[in-house]
């Protein structure tokens, strides 16, 4: 609905919400590309996506696209995506930064790429060329499917090119994160300090390989031991998944608590973290956001995205939710909906700086994560020694 009002921008919560943070430090850390190809993209979508043949492929499309403002009919989809999104990051103030995530296709144990079943397909020279074009505004996150063949080559070129971190979506992306296929690429993230944010608990946005097995939080204990450092995203805050600790028929519990459970052992310290991105969505925030709010032994291991576009979905994202739980003042209800309206991000930002729980709030170290993602990349020599082990 266009740039946010004089009015607005210039109201006592927002300004309110930037009290002792550094901008310059402030990235945004869980934020996807999207778009239909219809530029020199590269990105590709699925043929249901774009036809009323596959209607419930097509209307997803069009439910998350139109929160971007990225709706078909404009000249480029994919222009439009991006102009949406560098419109809203605008208005923060200047220094702070998105990470755009690509997106990897699926591919099977052979390391053959399933067209068929890959969703969205985002290349990772769209996301490196989009921050290298908008450096002052973007940083950008790689998509490499460990099952590749070249899947060490490619995470040292992204590497060499900047990349902040891998993100992985296992259950679309046909990922096993216990899988041994996967350790010559934990070795190689935990030799370069490369960061993998993945998806835990039950996955909805994105169809694929649909293998929400995969997506439990307790597989990903073969990349902690293999000393990767792992951003579970939205904390894995929906869904249910089997406790395999109990054996490989246990029980189903929710997929929140096995991520707690990680969370709680000494040995990860260091390596494991959560991302905050969509908690405050209505069926998260029910389930999970009083606990991280008052579990202040996880805040240092804390990171904050927005999920974008998602925050401008208006069915899933409710602010009257959020003061029925008790989680937000009634008083600032007014304003984050008119914030909204025109910038779904800051909305998402304002948000989490305003929600609490018996007076405990996330603390500025959430937002600024730069530091941690400043740490990416090589050992000095690294990338060399490997390039010559491939020659």
């Amino acid at each position: 609905l266009g740039p946010l009002p004089p009015d607005l921008a210039s109201q006592e919560l927002v300004r309110a919400a930037w009290e002792g943070l550094d901008p310059h430090k402030v990235w945004d850390a869980h934020a996807h590309l999207a778009g239909t190809g219809d530029s020199t993209s590269g990105i590709r979508i699925h043929p249901d996506m774009q036809s009323l043949a596959g209607l419930s492929e097509y209307a997803r499309r069009l439910f998350f696209m139109n929160a971007a403002c990225a709706v078909d009919g404009k000249p480029s989809v994919d222009a439009a995506y991006m102009g949406r999104m560098r419109s809203l990051v605008d208005a923060f103030p200047p220094g702070f930064k998105v990470l755009l995530f690509a997106f990897e296709r699926v591919f099977n144990a052979r390391g053959e790429i399933q067209w068929d079943s890959t969703a969205l397909y985002v290349p990772d020279a769209y996301a490196r060329d989009l921050a290298r074009t908008h450096p002052q505004r973007f940083e950008w996150v790689a998509s490499i499917h460990p099952y590749r063949r070249d899947c060490v080559v490619a995470l040292e070129e992204a590497a060499r090119d900047g990349a902040r971190a891998v993100k992985w979506l296992p259950a679309a992306m046909g990922i096993d994160p216990a899988s041994p296929q996967c350790d010559d690429f934990y070795a190689a993230a935990a030799r370069l300090g490369m960061p993998l944010i993945t998806h835990a608990g039950l996955e909805r946005a994105v169809p694929g390989s649909d293998r929400q097995e995969w997506g439990n939080p307790l597989r990903l204990r073969r990349a902690l031991d293999a000393g990767v450092r792992v951003v579970v995203a939205h904390c894995a805050s929906m869904g249910e998944d089997r406790d395999l600790d109990a054996g490989l028929y246990g029980p189903y519990v929710s997929s929140f608590d096995l991520f707690a459970r990680l969370m709680g052992e000494k040995r990860f310290e260091g390596r494991l973290f959560g991302d905050i991105s969509a908690i405050t969505q209505a069926v998260r925030a029910r389930i999970a956001l009083a606990r991280i709010l008052r579990s202040g032994e996880w805040h240092p291991r804390l990171l904050n995205g927005s999920d974008y576009p998602l925050p401008g979905l208006m069915p899933i994202f409710s602010v009257d939710a959020l003061v029925a739980e008790g989680l937000l003042d009634a008083a600032a209800a007014p304003v984050l909906s008119r914030i909204r309206r025109h910038n779904a991000m800051l909305f998402d930002f304002v948000t989490k700086r305003l929600v609490a729980v018996e007076g405990k709030r996330l603390p500025a170290s959430v937002f600024e994560t730069r530091g941690f993602f400043a740490r990416a990349g090589p050992p000095r020599g690294a990338l060399n020694r490997t390039a010559q082990k491939i020659r």
